[in-house]
């Protein structure tokens, strides 16, 4: 474990038995209550740095209800760490939403049921900053559309690329002027998460970044990531090769050593895979409905990274969603 390191903390030890959770809280909410499911999301892509997003069918649920002693409850991931106050991202970008748009915020509180570990680089800060705005627009009301959505969002959080696929779902391009344009993923990959014990810290694995890049490394990154985007979107197959990066993965898997070799030994087997996110989770991309590759996947884990949880997923198409349980029958 690297220093930057840290073994997880927070209720949640395992993101599938989270996901059934957050599951069960979203179908079977308490009458007259208000809720937003949002999507965990896997950034950068390889070369798509600080550009290219997707979202994932792992999430988080918050449901508003009346005023109690804590502004907000979480459960599962981030349970018991996270903070119950004014302070909670999720709350803060509500009101950020209320400000933005002229309403009055809500005298309630939330409760967040999450199976997206924190500071593994599956978005759990953007899908919390995102659940906010689009839980303030459900509740309050005001004008504004997805663009004002994500600019709150990303002025909160500071990730575009999580926050645009969080919210939008599907696969996601964004520029540095707030712009995005979304298509879906294609459905003949199928997404496999490998998520780690271990965490790290999100401005620490950016700090390792180098300030500059030789010209030809930034032409290289801008071709792969091309290509990726295309091949994710189904234009034509995506490659291992693809994947690669040179731009932010060599300094982050430097000092996230499980996920390098679990990274290096999926593309050497010809599976697509790229650090998610900062890491240290890893997002590998095999052949929907192609058990041997499956079966691959798990081979290399095992023989890599074998603490990994593997999450088999699916793309989220939805993104953000609000739903209000009806009173009565």
């Amino acid at each position: 474990m690297s220093p930057a390191e840290s073994v997880a903390a927070g209720a949640a030890e395992s993101v599938a038995a989270g996901a059934a959770a957050v599951s069960a809280a979203w179908r079977d909410l308490e009458p007259g209550t208000t809720a937003v499911h949002v999507p965990a999301t896997s950034a950068n892509l390889g070369p798509g740095y600080d550009a290219l997003g997707v979202a994932l069918d792992v999430g988080l649920v918050v449901v508003a209800g009346p005023r109690v002693d804590a502004r907000v409850t979480s459960v599962g991931f981030g349970e018991g760490e996270l903070p119950t106050g004014d302070d909670n991202l999720v709350w803060r970008a509500l009101v950020a939403w209320c400000q933005r748009s002229g309403t009055v915020a809500p005298d309630v509180s939330l409760t967040v049921h999450s199976a997206i570990p924190l500071e593994r680089g599956m978005g759990s800060s953007s899908a919390a900053a995102v659940a906010g705005v689009v839980l303030g627009r459900a509740l309050a009301g005001g004008d504004g559309g997805v663009r004002d959505l994500l600019a709150i969002a990303t002025e909160l959080e500071g990730h575009p690329d999580n926050a645009a696929p969080a919210l939008v779902g599907g696969l996601t391009i964004c520029t540095a002027d707030g712009g995005f344009q979304r298509v879906a993923p294609t459905a003949a990959l199928r997404p496999v998460l490998l998520v780690p014990r271990v965490r790290q810290n999100t401005n620490a694995a950016r700090g390792v970044l180098p300030e500059d890049v030789p010209l030809s490394v930034a032409a290289a990154n801008g071709a792969r990531g091309a290509a990726t985007f295309a091949a994710l979107a189904g234009v034509f197959p995506l490659e291992s090769a693809m994947m690669v990066d040179e731009l932010h993965e060599p300094p982050r898997l430097a000092i996230m050593a499980s996920s390098g070799q679990l990274v290096e030994g999926l593309r050497d087997a010809g599976v697509p895979a790229a650090l998610s996110g900062a890491g240290p989770a890893v997002l590998a991309l095999p052949r929907a409905g192609d058990t041997a590759a499956f079966d691959l996947v798990r081979e290399v884990v095992g023989l890599t990274a074998p603490d990994m949880e593997v999450v088999p997923t699916a793309w989220d198409l939805a993104g953000a969603t609000t739903k209000t349980a009806p009173i009565g029958v």
